[in-house]
């Protein structure tokens, strides 16, 4: 087996946890005078970050630009009118701004435990703005050596030539490089590129490890 000399990893629900969306819902329905139930507040979150996974909206475009992102999530969120009148944008502005969400539990420890190992990190992700000021904020940045965002390099996740330029900011060959995501249909894209790939299970708890500790454990096992 060819050892692997790098490690890509996807961004949200990944290695960082969004903030908790039902009670953004809860929130923003109190301040319009709308009462909902917590429970049908994740519910309705859930079904609208199930719909925005899938390839319809994948296909999109929506992390070319930040007027794409907006656009296309906004009107996505407008299914849940019905329930909250006019909370579209504000669950944009809430849940989906990179700056309210937290790095897992094992995120910092898997990243150092890389590191230590010698092991190239990347980000790849689909995003319309720059990550380096979260992970930097979080103390993160120093424990990547690349960033490659879908709005710098024109192409989206499933799209292998997103993975294939990470390779190359990276420095690593497709075959020896680890693509880490949540994504069975757009993380999953690396393998049309060459690379191997784990995917993470479902709904990572923000207050819970991810189960990043086996990206380590497949490291080391390529190399023994």
């Amino acid at each position: 087996m060819t050892p692997i000399r790098g490690v890509l990893f996807d961004w949200g629900d990944t290695l960082f946890s969004p903030p908790d969306a039902g009670s953004v819902i809860v929130a923003a329905a109190a301040e319009r005078g709308v009462q909902i139930e917590p429970t049908r507040a994740r519910a309705l979150w859930d079904e609208l970050w199930s719909a925005g996974k899938t390839s319809e909206e994948l296909a999109k475009g929506r992390d070319l630009s930040m007027l794409a992102h907006r656009e296309v999530w906004t009107a996505l969120f407008e299914r849940a009118h019905a329930a909250v009148p006019g909370i579209a944008s504000t669950l944009y502005e809430r849940v989906m701004d990179p700056r309210a969400w937290i790095p897992y539990p094992d995120t910092a420890s898997t990243l150092r435990a890389l590191r230590s190992r010698g092991v190239k990190i990347g980000i790849v992700s689909n995003v319309p703005r720059d990550l380096r000021p979260i992970f930097a904020a979080h103390g993160l940045a120093d424990l990547v050596d690349a960033f490659t965002h879908s709005f710098e390099v024109g192409a989206e996740k499933p799209d292998p030539a997103i993975f294939l330029r990470a390779c190359e900011a990276l420095g690593t060959k497709p075959g020896e490089t680890l693509m880490v995501g949540d994504h069975p249909v757009a993380d999953a894209g690396a393998l049309k590129a060459g690379l191997r790939f784990h995917l993470l299970p479902p709904d990572g708890a923000a207050d819970k490890p991810r189960g990043l500790d086996r990206v380590v454990a497949i490291v080391d096992a390529s190399k023994s």
